[in-house]
C-alpha cells in the first residue's frame, strides 16, 4: 500500500485486497478531526480524504459493504463530536469525484446545504448511487476524447456555457443533540 500526501489531502493507492477500502473508510474516524466554523479551509484540509481501490477490488465489493463502512464512519464521528463537546452544525460528507476516480469524504461544522464546494451539489440521504457510481467506473479519471469534443461542438454551437450539473453528495448529520 502506497500513501501519498499533498496540500492536507491523503489518497491511498490500493495494490492489495478490496478489503483495504473498508478498512480506510474505517480509519477516516480516527483520523484528525478539527471543527472550526470560523476557519472552513482548516477544516476542509484536516478532515477531507481521498480514497481509492484497483479495478479488480472494486468488482468484488458490494454497494450495501461500502455504505456500511461508511455509515459506521458516520456514527464513530458522531461519537467523537459528543466526546469534544462540540454543540454546532457537523455533517460527514461522501462524494464520488468522477474526475478522480476516486470517493471523497469530509466532515464539516456546516449543515448539508452549506459545504465548502465550488460548485453545484446536490446532498442525499441515500449513499448507495453514491458508491454504485463509483464501484462501476470502470476507467475512473478517464474522460473520452469525443465526449470533449461533443462539449466543445455544444459549446460552439450555443455560444454561451454548458450546463454543469451537479453531483449528488451523501450527507449524514454528525451534529449532537442536546
Amino acid at each position: 500500500m502506497d500513501i501519498v500526501s499533498f496540500g492536507g489531502w491523503r489518497a491511498e493507492l490500493c495494490r492489495d485486497t478490496a478489503v483495504v477500502l473498508l478498512t480506510w473508510i474505517a480509519e477516516v474516524a480516527d483520523e484528525s478531526l478539527v471543527l472550526e466554523p470560523t476557519d472552513r479551509r482548516m477544516e476542509w484540509e484536516t478532515n477531507s480524504w481521498s480514497l481509492g481501490a484497483a479495478d479488480e477490488d472494486r468488482s468484488s465489493l458490494s454497494v450495501a459493504e461500502v455504505v456500511a463502512a461508511f455509515e459506521r464512519t458516520a456514527a464513530a464521528i458522531q461519537e467523537r463530536i459528543r466526546n469534544l463537546g462540540f454543540s454546532g452544525a457537523a455533517t460527514f460528507y461522501v462524494w464520488h469525484d468522477r474526475q478522480a476516480g476516486r470517493l471523497r469524504c469530509s466532515t464539516g461544522s456546516a449543515p448539508p446545504d452549506a459545504l465548502p464546494f465550488s460548485g453545484t451539489y446536490v446532498a442525499s440521504d441515500d449513499l448507495g448511487p453514491v458508491v454504485e457510481g463509483f464501484l462501476a467506473d470502470s476507467e475512473p479519471g478517464f474522460i473520452a476524447w469525443s465526449d470533449l469534443d461533443d462539449a466543445q461542438k455544444l459549446s460552439e454551437q450555443t455560444a454561451t456555457e454548458p450546463e454543469i450539473r451537479p453531483f449528488v453528495v451523501w450527507v449524514s448529520s454528525v451534529e449532537v443533540s442536546r
